[in-house]
């Protein structure tokens, strides 16, 4: 590549990497809009049910008392703004009471009405499922206070100035209110208990079977997903489901034309108290289940003991024209595994990516037990070449320019100096597979991921020194010129730094729920592969370090007695070059490991 392309692809990078779209009122200062409580981004507030709930711990209060206020939702939000009103005077945009901060990092107390700490806002656009505050009643508090919030989901999905509950001073007689909490869905037939544990006997000969771990029993282990499908009578008329994991709140299965979540038929039990509700639902995308309904859904059973949600049902293969949200069961889909925490009946994000089957399955057809993963190929790949690049050819590359310039000082290859040659070949290899690795996430997730944490920034890090090194390498001086050492400091130095963040984010991204490798055994082997590298870095330091001791300590009256200089070299030349060759095996052992764990989630 040119050196004119390479500073252009530099360019695009670090603009790719470090450009932030800047978003109205990101940093929660939203003083200016406390009376409509409306963000200005541009685009009406949603009119749909919200996913999120405001909740208080008391529904009545006397003056000087202190509530706590808790925002959650059933998905990650970005932004709100808080307020306490006179619930009898519903045109006032006059706030009541304070608040007190639970958590000061993520929320920040606003001056409304000029009145300081009467509302709370966000402090960043920082994703958060749930904040909790105290609101402090005032000693001329109303008979009654009505919580509002606005909430951003995204820059552009949001609602305004949502309906919290309404709390009563003690003495005052309550009027009828709606519940602003979602209820669990309306049972349309009678559940009942079932009367033994679900089993995989019977997975691949009598019912097909998605399990995780694959060969698991959820009769035995309470920590087994498990979902199950048995064609119901010998007209195909029904298929009998079956879904088993722990009880962490809620398990979830979902039929998709693609391997990408939206536009999927979902079927979840959700534990609510010590039940189980059991429904159907639509996702339009990565959001809240809408249109939950019980419909077409029969003989539903459940069953909650020994740490396991369990639960059964039938659905006919195909349904009515009044169900177009419901895919029909004799066409082929990829089926999702999901489960989670779940809160009052309200499910939430899973933390782990999805178990997806491989391949498309006809629910309706003959009995198999489906092979599953819960990473992305896509994914995979961006992690199999950084680790083949930082953890064979980047690394192989320095040891050779750092401790092995003296071991073959005359040996040319096409023009070139053999260990020269042989550090930039591996040191581009390295360049071109991080490119390549690095443009990965991306295609996956359409964007930037905003939840990743600081692997991706490190990412981008690693990509920018990367491309900065062949520009340095490029431009530098003579070796007889005076000039020289800077480039060798700052060639080290960056190379050393960029191996560094490397390192760094191989730690964080074998944590990543779209490549989440198995723990602690990956973090192990990682911790295993750079106290190797370390091992030999320090060995040959101490080597390098002799040499030039000597060199400098050397005379003319050992010179007589000391063997042949040129036999002592060229053994100890074959020990380092026998030692760079442990060094490649036992790097490529290491890597090996770690591309199996990948290859097997």
């Amino acid at each position: 590549m040119s050196p004119v392309g390479v500073c252009c692809l530099l360019f695009i990078t670090v603009s790719v990497c470090f450009w932030v779209p800047a978003d109205c009122y990101a940093d929660g200062k939203v003083t200016k809009v406390c009376g409509s409580m409306e963000p200005h981004h541009g685009v009406p507030g949603q009119t749909t049910q919200s996913p999120f709930q405001l909740v208080t711990n008391a529904s009545t209060f006397s003056p000087t008392d202190q509530i706590q206020v808790i925002l959650s939702g059933r998905s990650y939000f970005e932004g709100f703004l808080l307020q306490a009103r006179d619930a009898a005077n519903q045109r006032s945009v006059s706030t009541v009471g304070t608040f007190t901060l639970t958590n000061p990092k993520r929320t920040q107390l606003l001056a409304c009405n000029k009145h300081q700490g009467s509302a709370v806002s966000h402090t960043s656009n920082a994703r958060q499922t749930e904040v909790v505050v105290i609101w402090n009643a005032p000693a001329d508090a109303p008979r009654q206070v009505q919580f509002f919030v606005s909430v951003v989901a995204h820059y552009k999905t949001f609602w305004v100035k949502l309906p919290g509950p309404i709390i009563y001073q003690h003495g005052v007689t309550p009027h009828p209110t709606q519940s602003d909490t979602t209820p669990p869905p309306v049972q349309t037939t009678t559940p009942s208990i079932l009367p033994e544990p679900l089993t995989s006997v019977g997975c691949g000969t009598s019912k097909s079977c998605l399990l995780d771990p694959p060969g698991c029993n959820p009769k035995e282990d309470p920590h087994c997903l498990f979902l199950s499908m048995t064609t119901d009578g010998p007209d195909t008329t029904s298929v009998i489901f079956e879904l088993s994991g722990p009880a962490k709140g809620y398990i979830a299965f979902a039929l998709s034309w693609d391997t990408w979540m939206g536009n999927d038929d979902v079927y979840m039990c959700v534990k609510y108290g010590e039940s189980i509700s059991v429904s159907a639902a639509f996702f339009s995308g990565r959001t809240h289940p809408e249109d939950e309904t019980q419909s077409g859904l029969s003989s539903v059973s459940w069953r909650l003991a020994d740490g396991a949600i369990q639960c059964r049902f039938s659905r006919p293969v195909k349904l009515t024209n009044q169900e177009p949200a419901r895919f029909a069961l004799d066409q082929e889909y990829y089926l999702f595994l999901a489960n989670g925490h779940a809160r009052n009946g309200v499910i939430w994000k899973h933390s782990r990516q999805p178990l997806i089957s491989t391949q498309k399955k006809c629910i309706t057809g003959p009995p198999e037990v489906l092979r599953s993963s819960r990473g992305p190929m896509i994914m995979k790949m961006h992690g199999a070449l950084m680790l083949l690049a930082w953890m064979l050819t980047g690394s192989v590359g320095t040891f050779i320019a750092s401790f092995y310039k003296p071991d073959w000082p005359n040996q040319t290859l096409l023009g070139q100096k053999v260990w020269f040659q042989v550090h930039r070949a591996l040191m581009m290899l390295t360049v071109t597979l991080t490119i390549g690795a690095f443009c990965l996430p991306f295609f996956y997730r359409k964007g930037w991921s905003k939840h990743a944490g600081v692997h991706p920034y490190l990412g981008c890090c690693v990509l920018a020194l990367s491309l900065i090194q062949p520009i340095m390498a490029m431009i530098r001086p003579s070796p007889d010129s005076h000039r020289r050492f800077i480039f060798n400091w700052a060639h080290w130095g960056l190379g050393s730094l960029t191996e560094i963040m490397a390192v760094a984010a191989m730690f964080l991204g074998m944590r990543q729920s779209s490549l989440l490798l198995p723990q602690p055994w990956a973090t192990y082997v990682l911790i295993g592969y750079v106290t190797w590298l370390a091992s030999f870095r320090f060995l040959l330091l101490m080597d390098k370090y002799h040499c030039i001791k000597r060199s400098v300590l050397g005379s003319d009256d050992t010179e007589g007695i000391l063997p042949d200089q040129s036999e002592r070299g060229s053994k100890k030349s074959f020990i380092k070059s026998l030692l760079l060759a442990v060094l490649a095996l036992g790097n490529t052992g290491f890597l090996i490991a770690l591309l199996f764990s990948i290859a097997d989630i």
